[in-house]
């Protein structure tokens, strides 16, 4: 490795750590698995350079990180290229730094990452039990109202009162309930057979049951219903 390709990466290190950070500053609001992948391929190129100024101590009579510079005589030694092997130490020290530093930058990354993976489901969560919520709150509604009950009625001996909101008549609630009719043909279905309604009475949900049936008086419940002006 020559002197000009050691000059030239310890130029781009500088400049490619520069941009690092400034990257992890610019993402530190929502990392992405992308993100993640460049600091990676930095921490590999970082590892690639490290290896090349080990191969040039290498050639260098193998001084490695700490082999003498002079010789016994104390004069500096003349079988090596002392600027290529103080170079490259040098380097290799900054480059572990480096090393060290986008090897934490990953670490924060994922952790980042799988901080906004649970975020994100638990928003998907949360968000799906308030829909779920106000599907159950939107059929809860009631769409009619009882205005008059006959006494002796199939209505009133099931307890059904005026004034009573209806949420749900059988099969009927405020997501499929259109008019009357609706109501009159479960009505007309059931007869001979008990009814499930619930109905809104002073803020409360009360649940009743009726049977639909012949009785002295008119229709088959005994009560008059009307459907509630939204």
């Amino acid at each position: 490795v020559s002197v000009v390709v050691v000059i030239t990466v310890e130029c781009y290190l500088l400049t490619g750590k520069e941009n690092m950070s400034e990257e992890t500053s610019t993402s530190s609001s929502g990392i992405t698995v992308k993100d993640v992948h460049e600091l990676v391929k930095k921490k590999e190129l970082i590892e690639t350079q490290i290896k090349a100024y080990h191969d040039v101590l290498d050639d260098q009579k193998n001084v490695g990180m700490g082999g003498p510079l002079v010789d016994i005589e104390g004069y500096p030694r003349a079988d090596i290229d002392l600027y290529q092997v103080r170079t490259a130490r040098h380097n290799i020290i900054c480059l572990q730094n480096d090393h060290k530093d986008i090897m934490k930058q990953i670490e924060e990354a994922l952790h980042q990452l799988h901080a906004q993976e649970r975020e994100r489901r638990a928003k998907g969560e949360v968000e799906a039990a308030a829909d779920r919520i106000e599907t159950e709150q939107s059929i809860e509604q009631p769409f009619a109202k009882v205005d008059t009950v006959t006494p002796g009625s199939p209505a009133s001996i099931s307890g059904v009162q005026v004034g009573d909101e209806i949420i749900e008549f059988g099969s009927v609630n405020s997501q499929n309930f259109q008019n009357l009719q609706n109501i009159a043909v479960v009505v007309q279905h059931s007869e001979g057979k008990p009814l499930s309604i619930t109905v809104l009475r002073s803020g409360q949900k009360v649940h009743l049951g009726i049977t639909p049936q012949r009785w002295s008086g008119r229709g088959l419940l005994g009560c008059n219903i009307v459907p509630l002006q939204r």
